[in-house]
């Protein structure tokens, strides 16, 4: 593999993406139409959570390391453009819809930071202290339209929406959510956004169209009355999914997926699972569910047919399964297993098998189509 180009090779950005390798602090840039890695690039900081974005050409990707560092990668170049260590405990970021702005979310300190998406200068940041002296994790940053931002205050249990129409003098609204939002996301209409709770059965839904209405709790009976199970890692609301007008959550501290009406936001029903999910993962075409599963299920995977709601195939593709992306069409899925240190490959109309390569630790695995969606 190549560390570099030194001379850039001419093509396109729409099948390009990138494997965080979570040990090394290292990302392998890889090419979904050969089905393989084309370079190699170090020194990242702390990867053990990271997340990426890219600009609306696909061009440039923006790693959020767990160290509070923001690297800006040249994928056709294959290099670090610039580097900025913003914050002492990061879990990830998002780009505008206009890909002008790139924001940080942080634990330490808790708020939000804007940097121009250019040249990463620090444009202005949103402390979130909800109430004096009091600051707040943030979890669940998503980009919203017109230069919004929504997302979650875990410790004060509100969402925040701010304005950065002036990335300068940003504006903010608060609303109250709920006890302990751990995650959060935004419908593919960027119109509804969702936190999960941490601390209480239930969803808060906040209607970014009528955000004057606040935010109000869904699915609050799914877990009432019963004993949770001791949670091994927090479920991912950003790989939810909608398909057939249903949407598909992961449970906290339940083997289930719940399934529900995306337009009355009620439960429709309740998938079992192997285990605890962490992600629920739609095929682009919504006809296919891929999951796959906390500790001491993690090394599983189930697909589930959202024609008959039923799981039609459970697999073991190797040790500690931690990501799974699409191509951009859904031909193929790509799953890392972390302890295995490999990406498989996988056709997802024969749920064969069809390729692997070799990745140090590998974990979050993010495609260039992502420029294209709101919300990821």
């Amino acid at each position: 593999m190549l560390s570099a180009c030194a001379t850039p090779q001419l093509r396109g950005t729409g099948d390009l993406g990138l494997v965080i390798e979570r040990a090394s602090g290292s990302v392998t840039l890889v090419d979904t139409s050969k089905n393989a890695p084309y370079a190699h690039i170090d020194g990242l900081g702390d990867l053990s959570h990271a997340s990426a974005v890219y600009s609306r050409d696909g061009r440039y990707a923006y790693i959020f390391g767990r160290d509070g560092g923001l690297t800006k990668l040249d994928l056709l170049e294959a290099r670090i453009v610039k580097r900025v260590m913003q914050a002492g405990n990061s879990i990830g970021g998002s780009i505008s819809q206009d890909g002008r702005i790139v924001v940080a979310q942080n634990y330490t300190p808790g708020g939000i930071k804007a940097f121009d998406a250019e040249t990463l200068e620090l444009l202005s940041e949103v402390p979130a202290e909800y109430a004096p002296g009091k600051f707040s994790k943030v979890v669940g940053l998503a980009d919203l339209s017109g230069g919004r931002f929504g997302y979650a205050l875990f410790d004060g249990g509100e969402i925040w929406v701010s304005d950065f129409s002036d990335p300068h003098h940003p504006k903010t609204q608060r609303y109250p959510a709920g006890i302990q939002p751990y995650d959060g996301l935004v419908t593919p209409d960027g119109r509804y956004y969702l936190a999960g709770l941490f601390g209480e059965d239930g969803v808060s839904l906040l209607d970014t169209w009528l955000p004057a209405q606040g935010a109000r709790k869904i699915l609050e009976n799914y877990g009432r009355g019963e004993e949770k199970l001791p949670v091994f890692k927090m479920p991912h609301l950003r790989g939810w999914s909608v398909a057939q007008g249903r949407a598909y959550l992961p449970a906290v501290g339940r083997h289930e997926v719940l399934v529900v009406d995306a337009d009355t936001w009620k439960e429709v029903g309740r998938i079992k699972v192997k285990g605890q999910p962490v992600f629920a993962m739609a095929r682009p075409d919504g006809r296919q569910i891929w999951v796959n599963f906390a500790f001491p299920d993690n090394s599983w995977v189930q697909v589930i047919d959202t024609l008959s709601g039923q799981v039609i195939k459970t697999m073991e593709p190797g040790k500690v399964i931690l990501h799974m992306e699409f191509t951009p069409r859904g031909e193929h899925v790509w799953i890392s297993a972390r302890d295995d240190n490999k990406v498989m490959i996988y056709d997802t109309a024969t749920l064969a098998k069809i390729g692997e390569f070799a990745a140090k630790s590998p974990s979050g695995i993010f495609f260039t189509s992502r420029a294209n969606r709101m919300g990821f």
